[in-house]
């Protein structure tokens, strides 16, 4: 059972597990009230440093659309009306692997808007982005599951993304934060060459 919000109804840990028996007939996967709100603190901090480093960089017209939405399938608008671009940003504090969330609103927006991006954010202890990276939609195509049935379908999914799918920085069609300019230039999420799936 799930909240509206869609986050479990009733928070179980491992002692109440273990004092009612069910430890092996339950499944280990666990939710927290502290872990969701650190989770959400860790998405606020990404999101605002993104902010400043696109203000930084002199885009222009930028909107934090998250702050007055979900519905809007992206977290950032920015730029100029000829060169916009939304922006859906992915925040972690792991340099070591980049682990998303994507429901299927935001993958639905991306398939059919091609100005979507997604934008990784390292977030650094003082809040700050240590790194940017773009993520591949075409690797978010492939990644996604397939519905299987009428009956049912998919709405959210964790992906763990390859290095091969990660580039540094942002670049749109029409401006970019790069590497070594607005965007801090510590390695992150182990960089690698493109392989044959395009941006």
């Amino acid at each position: 059972m799930v909240t509206a919000t869609g986050c479990p109804a009733v928070e179980v840990n491992d002692t109440e597990l273990r004092d009612a028996g069910a430890a092996t007939a339950l499944p280990q996967g666990q939710w927290s009230q502290a872990a969701e709100e650190a989770r959400r603190a860790v998405g606020a901090a990404g999101e605002q440093a993104l902010l400043r480093l696109l203000r930084t960089g002199g885009v222009p017209q930028i909107r934090h659309v998250a702050a007055e939405s979900d519905s809007y399938g992206y977290d950032i608008a920015a730029g100029p009306s000829a060169g916009r671009a939304h922006l859906e940003v992915k925040s972690t504090t792991n340099p070591t692997r980049l682990v998303i969330h994507l429901t299927r609103h935001e993958y639905e927006v991306m398939a059919s808007d091609a100005a979507w991006y997604m934008v990784a954010v390292l977030v650094g202890r003082d809040g700050d982005a240590v790194n940017v990276a773009t993520v591949s939609r075409a690797w978010l195509h492939s990644a996604v599951p397939a519905d299987q049935d009428e009956a049912g379908r998919w709405e959210s999914v964790r992906l763990e993304v390859p290095a091969y799918a990660v580039s540094p920085g942002l670049t749109t069609g029409a401006w970019e934060l790069v590497v070594g300019g607005p965007v801090p230039s510590r390695p992150i999420w182990t960089f690698q060459p493109a392989v044959p799936l395009s941006a």
